[in-house]
Formats: C-alpha cells, structure tokens, sequence
C-alpha cells in the first residue's frame, strides 16, 4: 500500500506504544517516516523493524521534547533527510499519577513542558515546512479530554489544553491547507496502561489482574484496544483521504467515556 508515498511523518514519543504503532502503520502504508525519543537503543530498534517490514525510508533521532533546542534539531534532521514535513505527530508519554495534594510546582511545570509546551514548540518548528504545501497535524491526547480520569489531574489539566490548542490552531491554519485534528485513546494495551493498571492495584491493594478485570468491565468493547486500531484512526487522519475533518477530537476507547 503506498497510500503516503512521497510524504514525510514525523512521529514523536516513536520508540514504544502508541508512537511506534502510529510510525509502523504510516511506514506500511508508504510514507517516510522521522522517529524520536529519548531512547536510541529503543529507536534503533524499531528502525530495524519497520525497515524489516516495510520499503519506505526510516530514520530516527534522539529527543528529548523538553528541549526547545532539541525539538529545532530534531525538525532541521528530518527536512534534511527527506525535504520537507508532510505530516507532524505529536505525541508523549504520560504525566506521573497522583491527586492535587500529591503535586508540587516542580510537578505540574515538568507536566506542562513535557505534555503541551512540547507540542507548541514542535508545531512551532514544523509550521514553515508544512505551510509550503499544506499538510496534518495530529495531536495524541487522552480520553480525559471527554471525561477527567481520577488520580491523573495532571493529564487531565494538559491533555484538554492540547484540545484547546487543536481547535485554534485549525482555524488559523486552514488557509494554509493545514488540518488539525486531536485523537485520544482510551484503555489501549501499552506500556504506559499497564504502568497505571499497576498504581491502582496498589493503591487498592488487589492483583494487577483484578484491576485490570475491573477497567475491562466499565468499557462497552469489553477489552483493551489494540494500539495498531488506535494508529489506523490516525493513518486515515493523516492521510489524503482525510479533506475536511479539522478541528476535532476523536476517541478511541471502545466505548468506554460516556459522555457525548
């Protein structure tokens, strides 16, 4: 499938979970693709799979996205390499878990910088490319933006900051044929779940098994998503099959928020 050939993604938080679906499906279907994190090891791993897998180019950076200079590096490489920014995928891992007595200054500064000043820098960087011949946006969030998650208040105050964002930035950009769009995931089986899957069993003192149980029961699918079902949401998003969806939040959870 060589649905983005020629189009260059650039794939944040790319070495593990959500990111790395999202780079693996973007690669699949043709697209060059640019991977960052903090972790070369995990980086160059994922190079190597989707190189195994897949004919499009794959490189990848090390980054730290709370670090403006990092980021402005990070964007010069990739236009370096492939010419130009086609599409921009932001994304980061979560923020620590706790309530509002938990939280010092020095947490909810480090949760901004890392999980909404980093996708205003990013934007920042990758703007110039993108308006040359328009292009996709995409911010990963959290189902909290739809209904706030008790003991994540710090993703729950930033990731509906990053909503907020998208819906400026869509209107502001449109006349540049730029589309921005924001995707939240719900309980998808990663890394980072499985991490609060842990803290809340702990904190109610049952087995990882039995939280787990008690998350699968409060969503209508009945189970943990898969994060390649999260990435083909963002594959179509990002795609030019996508020509007039901007300005929205899209869930992927199953069912679970209910809200509407």
């Amino acid at each position: 499938m060589n649905q983005f050939q020629g189009k260059t993604a650039l794939v944040l938080a790319s070495s593990q979970g959500l990111g790395k679906a999202i780079a693996q499906k973007l690669a699949q279907k043709g697209a060059n693709v640019m991977l960052a994190s903090r972790s070369e090891d995990k980086l160059s791993e994922v190079q190597a799979e989707i190189k195994s897998q897949y004919d499009g180019q794959v490189e990848y950076m090390v980054c730290d996205i709370t670090d403006p200079t990092q980021i402005k590096k990070l964007t010069e490489e990739t236009v370096k390499h492939f010419g130009t920014i086609d599409i921009l995928i932001n994304n980061a891992g979560g923020p620590k878990a706790g309530k509002f007595e938990d939280m010092s200054d020095s947490d909810w500064q480090s949760a901004f910088e890392l999980n909404l000043l980093s996708y205003i820098r990013v934007i920042r960087e990758a703007l110039p490319y993108l308006k040359k011949q328009g292009g996709k946006i995409i911010n990963i969030a959290s189902s909290s933006i739809k209904e706030p998650i008790p003991g994540l208040i710090l993703s729950n105050t930033f990731r509906t900051g990053i909503v907020g964002l998208s819906k400026t930035l869509a209107e502001e950009f449109a006349n540049d044929n730029i589309l921005v769009n924001t995707v939240a995931p719900g309980r998808i089986a990663t890394d980072r779940v499985r991490h609060l899957d842990e803290f809340n069993a702990d904190k109610q003192g049952i087995s990882i098994e039995q939280q787990e149980e008690q998350m699968k029961n409060k969503i209508p699918l009945g189970r943990y998503g898969k994060p390649e079902e999260f990435a083909n949401v963002v594959a179509f998003l990002a795609s030019d099959e996508n020509t007039y969806m901007t300005g929205s939040s899209f869930l992927v959870d199953g069912g679970m928020v209910r809200s509407i």
